[in-house]
């Protein structure tokens, strides 16, 4: 008892290990994946009152109020919406228990501490995340350099005048194309699977 008090005021009770995926199904996490939509289950981290469990389509984190309660709040961030960025991994030292992985997932900072022991499975997790925010930032970029270019195109075309063509017929066709080519641009640069980034790193 008193070395599990001790444990809590250290905040030690709360370091996560790294469940195997044979334990998937004993989760809370596993009830949430999509797996008729083809969701698939990469890597699960666990403390005492959170899970952390990362999929080809999102982060998904079973919230628990305290160890003790059963009480649970399940956030879920599919990364099609929500940018992984600031990627960063704080390795243990000499006297550490623990190794941190740090990220930001669309407006929310997390910050995960996980037993040593699994520093090098943490190691395949950040190689993930860090190649996947690379991924989003150049989609983003590519992004803005698609509506940059629409918005010249719009300039020239506004500038030509509307030929035979009367404004509303000019105007509607105009519509219509902007329309089917963001959406085109969208499906191109938004990455909604990272599955192949995890199948390169992660070695279960």
């Amino acid at each position: 008892m008193l070395k599990k008090f001790a444990s809590d005021a250290l905040g030690l009770s709360d370091i996560g290990k790294v469940i195997e995926p044979q334990d998937y199904d004993k989760t809370e996490s596993d009830d949430y994946v999509l797996h008729e939509k083809g969701e698939k289950i990469y890597f699960l981290i666990k403390t005492k009152a959170d899970e952390y469990c990362f999929t080809n389509y999102a982060l998904i984190h079973v919230d628990g109020d305290s160890a003790v309660s059963k009480k649970r709040t399940l956030r879920r961030y599919d990364y099609k919406f929500n940018t992984i960025r600031n990627v960063s991994l704080e390795t243990a030292g000499t006297i550490d228990l623990d190794v941190e992985i740090k990220f930001t997932i669309g407006e929310t900072p997390l910050s995960l501490d996980i037993n040593k022991n699994y520093a090098e499975k943490i190691r395949d997790l950040y190689k993930s995340l860090i190649t996947i925010e690379r991924i989003m930032r150049d989609n983003e970029k590519n992004r803005n350099y698609a509506l940059d270019s629409l918005e010249y195109a719009t300039r020239s075309l506004a500038t030509t005048g509307h030929g035979q063509t009367s404004p509303a017929d000019s105007f509607k066709s105009i519509v219509e194309f902007t329309n089917a080519w963001l959406q085109e641009n969208s499906k191109t640069n938004n990455t909604e699977d990272f599955g192949n980034i995890f199948d390169l790193f992660i070695k279960n």
